[in-house]
């Protein structure tokens, strides 16, 4: 007979990526994730494998919220340039006001496993293609709907605006100035002018 589970995977789960954004894959040890989940190492192993297939699965939680929103945020109809400007305004304010100074799972994940972990970087470059689709999207709207000049190309604008969201995500973790990602905010939403 098999035995019932005596926790919530989920709610482990959700504790993981929490550990694992806050501290990083190498930092995070079976250890600290026995401590920090409550349960036992044979469980971690029996119910999500090993540290490395608990950090994906982690990973994966994080993305399912994040990108998401990005999408939905960008995808309501309507006007869409001022849905990409409260966009990269949100992710400027997040930045510099963020408590636990966490930065973006997708951009940790991306500087410290991107270059030596082939799982972790095709992750990393699905996230990023979905929010840079959401946002050539968005663009494109507001380019058919006269909103953007015919002039701009929504891809480039998109991509433009992708490395500076995760570069904000940078700064916010190392050092949030709020007048600092407020003025880079302000100097590429004038790009969409």
């Amino acid at each position: 007979m098999a035995r019932t589970k005596e926790f919530d995977p989920d709610a482990v789960l959700q504790k993981a990526m929490e550990l694992f954004w806050e501290r990083g894959y190498e930092a995070t040890s079976m250890a600290d994730l026995v401590e920090h989940l409550g349960i036992a190492r044979a469980s971690i192993y029996a119910t999500f494998g090993g540290k490395h297939d608990l950090y994906l699965k982690a990973y994966e939680r994080y993305i399912q919220s994040r990108d998401l929103n990005v999408v939905e945020a960008l995808s309501q109809p309507g006007p869409a340039l001022p849905a990409v400007r409260a966009l990269v305004h949100a992710y400027a304010d997040e930045s510099a006001t963020d408590p636990h100074r966490r930065g973006c799972m997708v951009v940790n994940t991306a500087v410290e496993l991107g270059s030596r972990d082939p799982q972790a970087a095709r992750r990393v470059e699905a996230s990023w293609d979905t929010v840079e689709t959401a946002l050539t999207s968005a663009l494109t709207r507001a380019r058919a709907q006269g909103e953007l000049a015919a002039n701009k190309d929504p891809r480039a604008l998109a991509r433009f605006l992708l490395v500076l969201l995760q570069g904000m995500r940078v700064l916010g973790r190392a050092h949030p100035d709020p007048a600092r990602l407020r003025d880079a905010a302000d100097q590429a939403l004038a790009a969409l002018e």
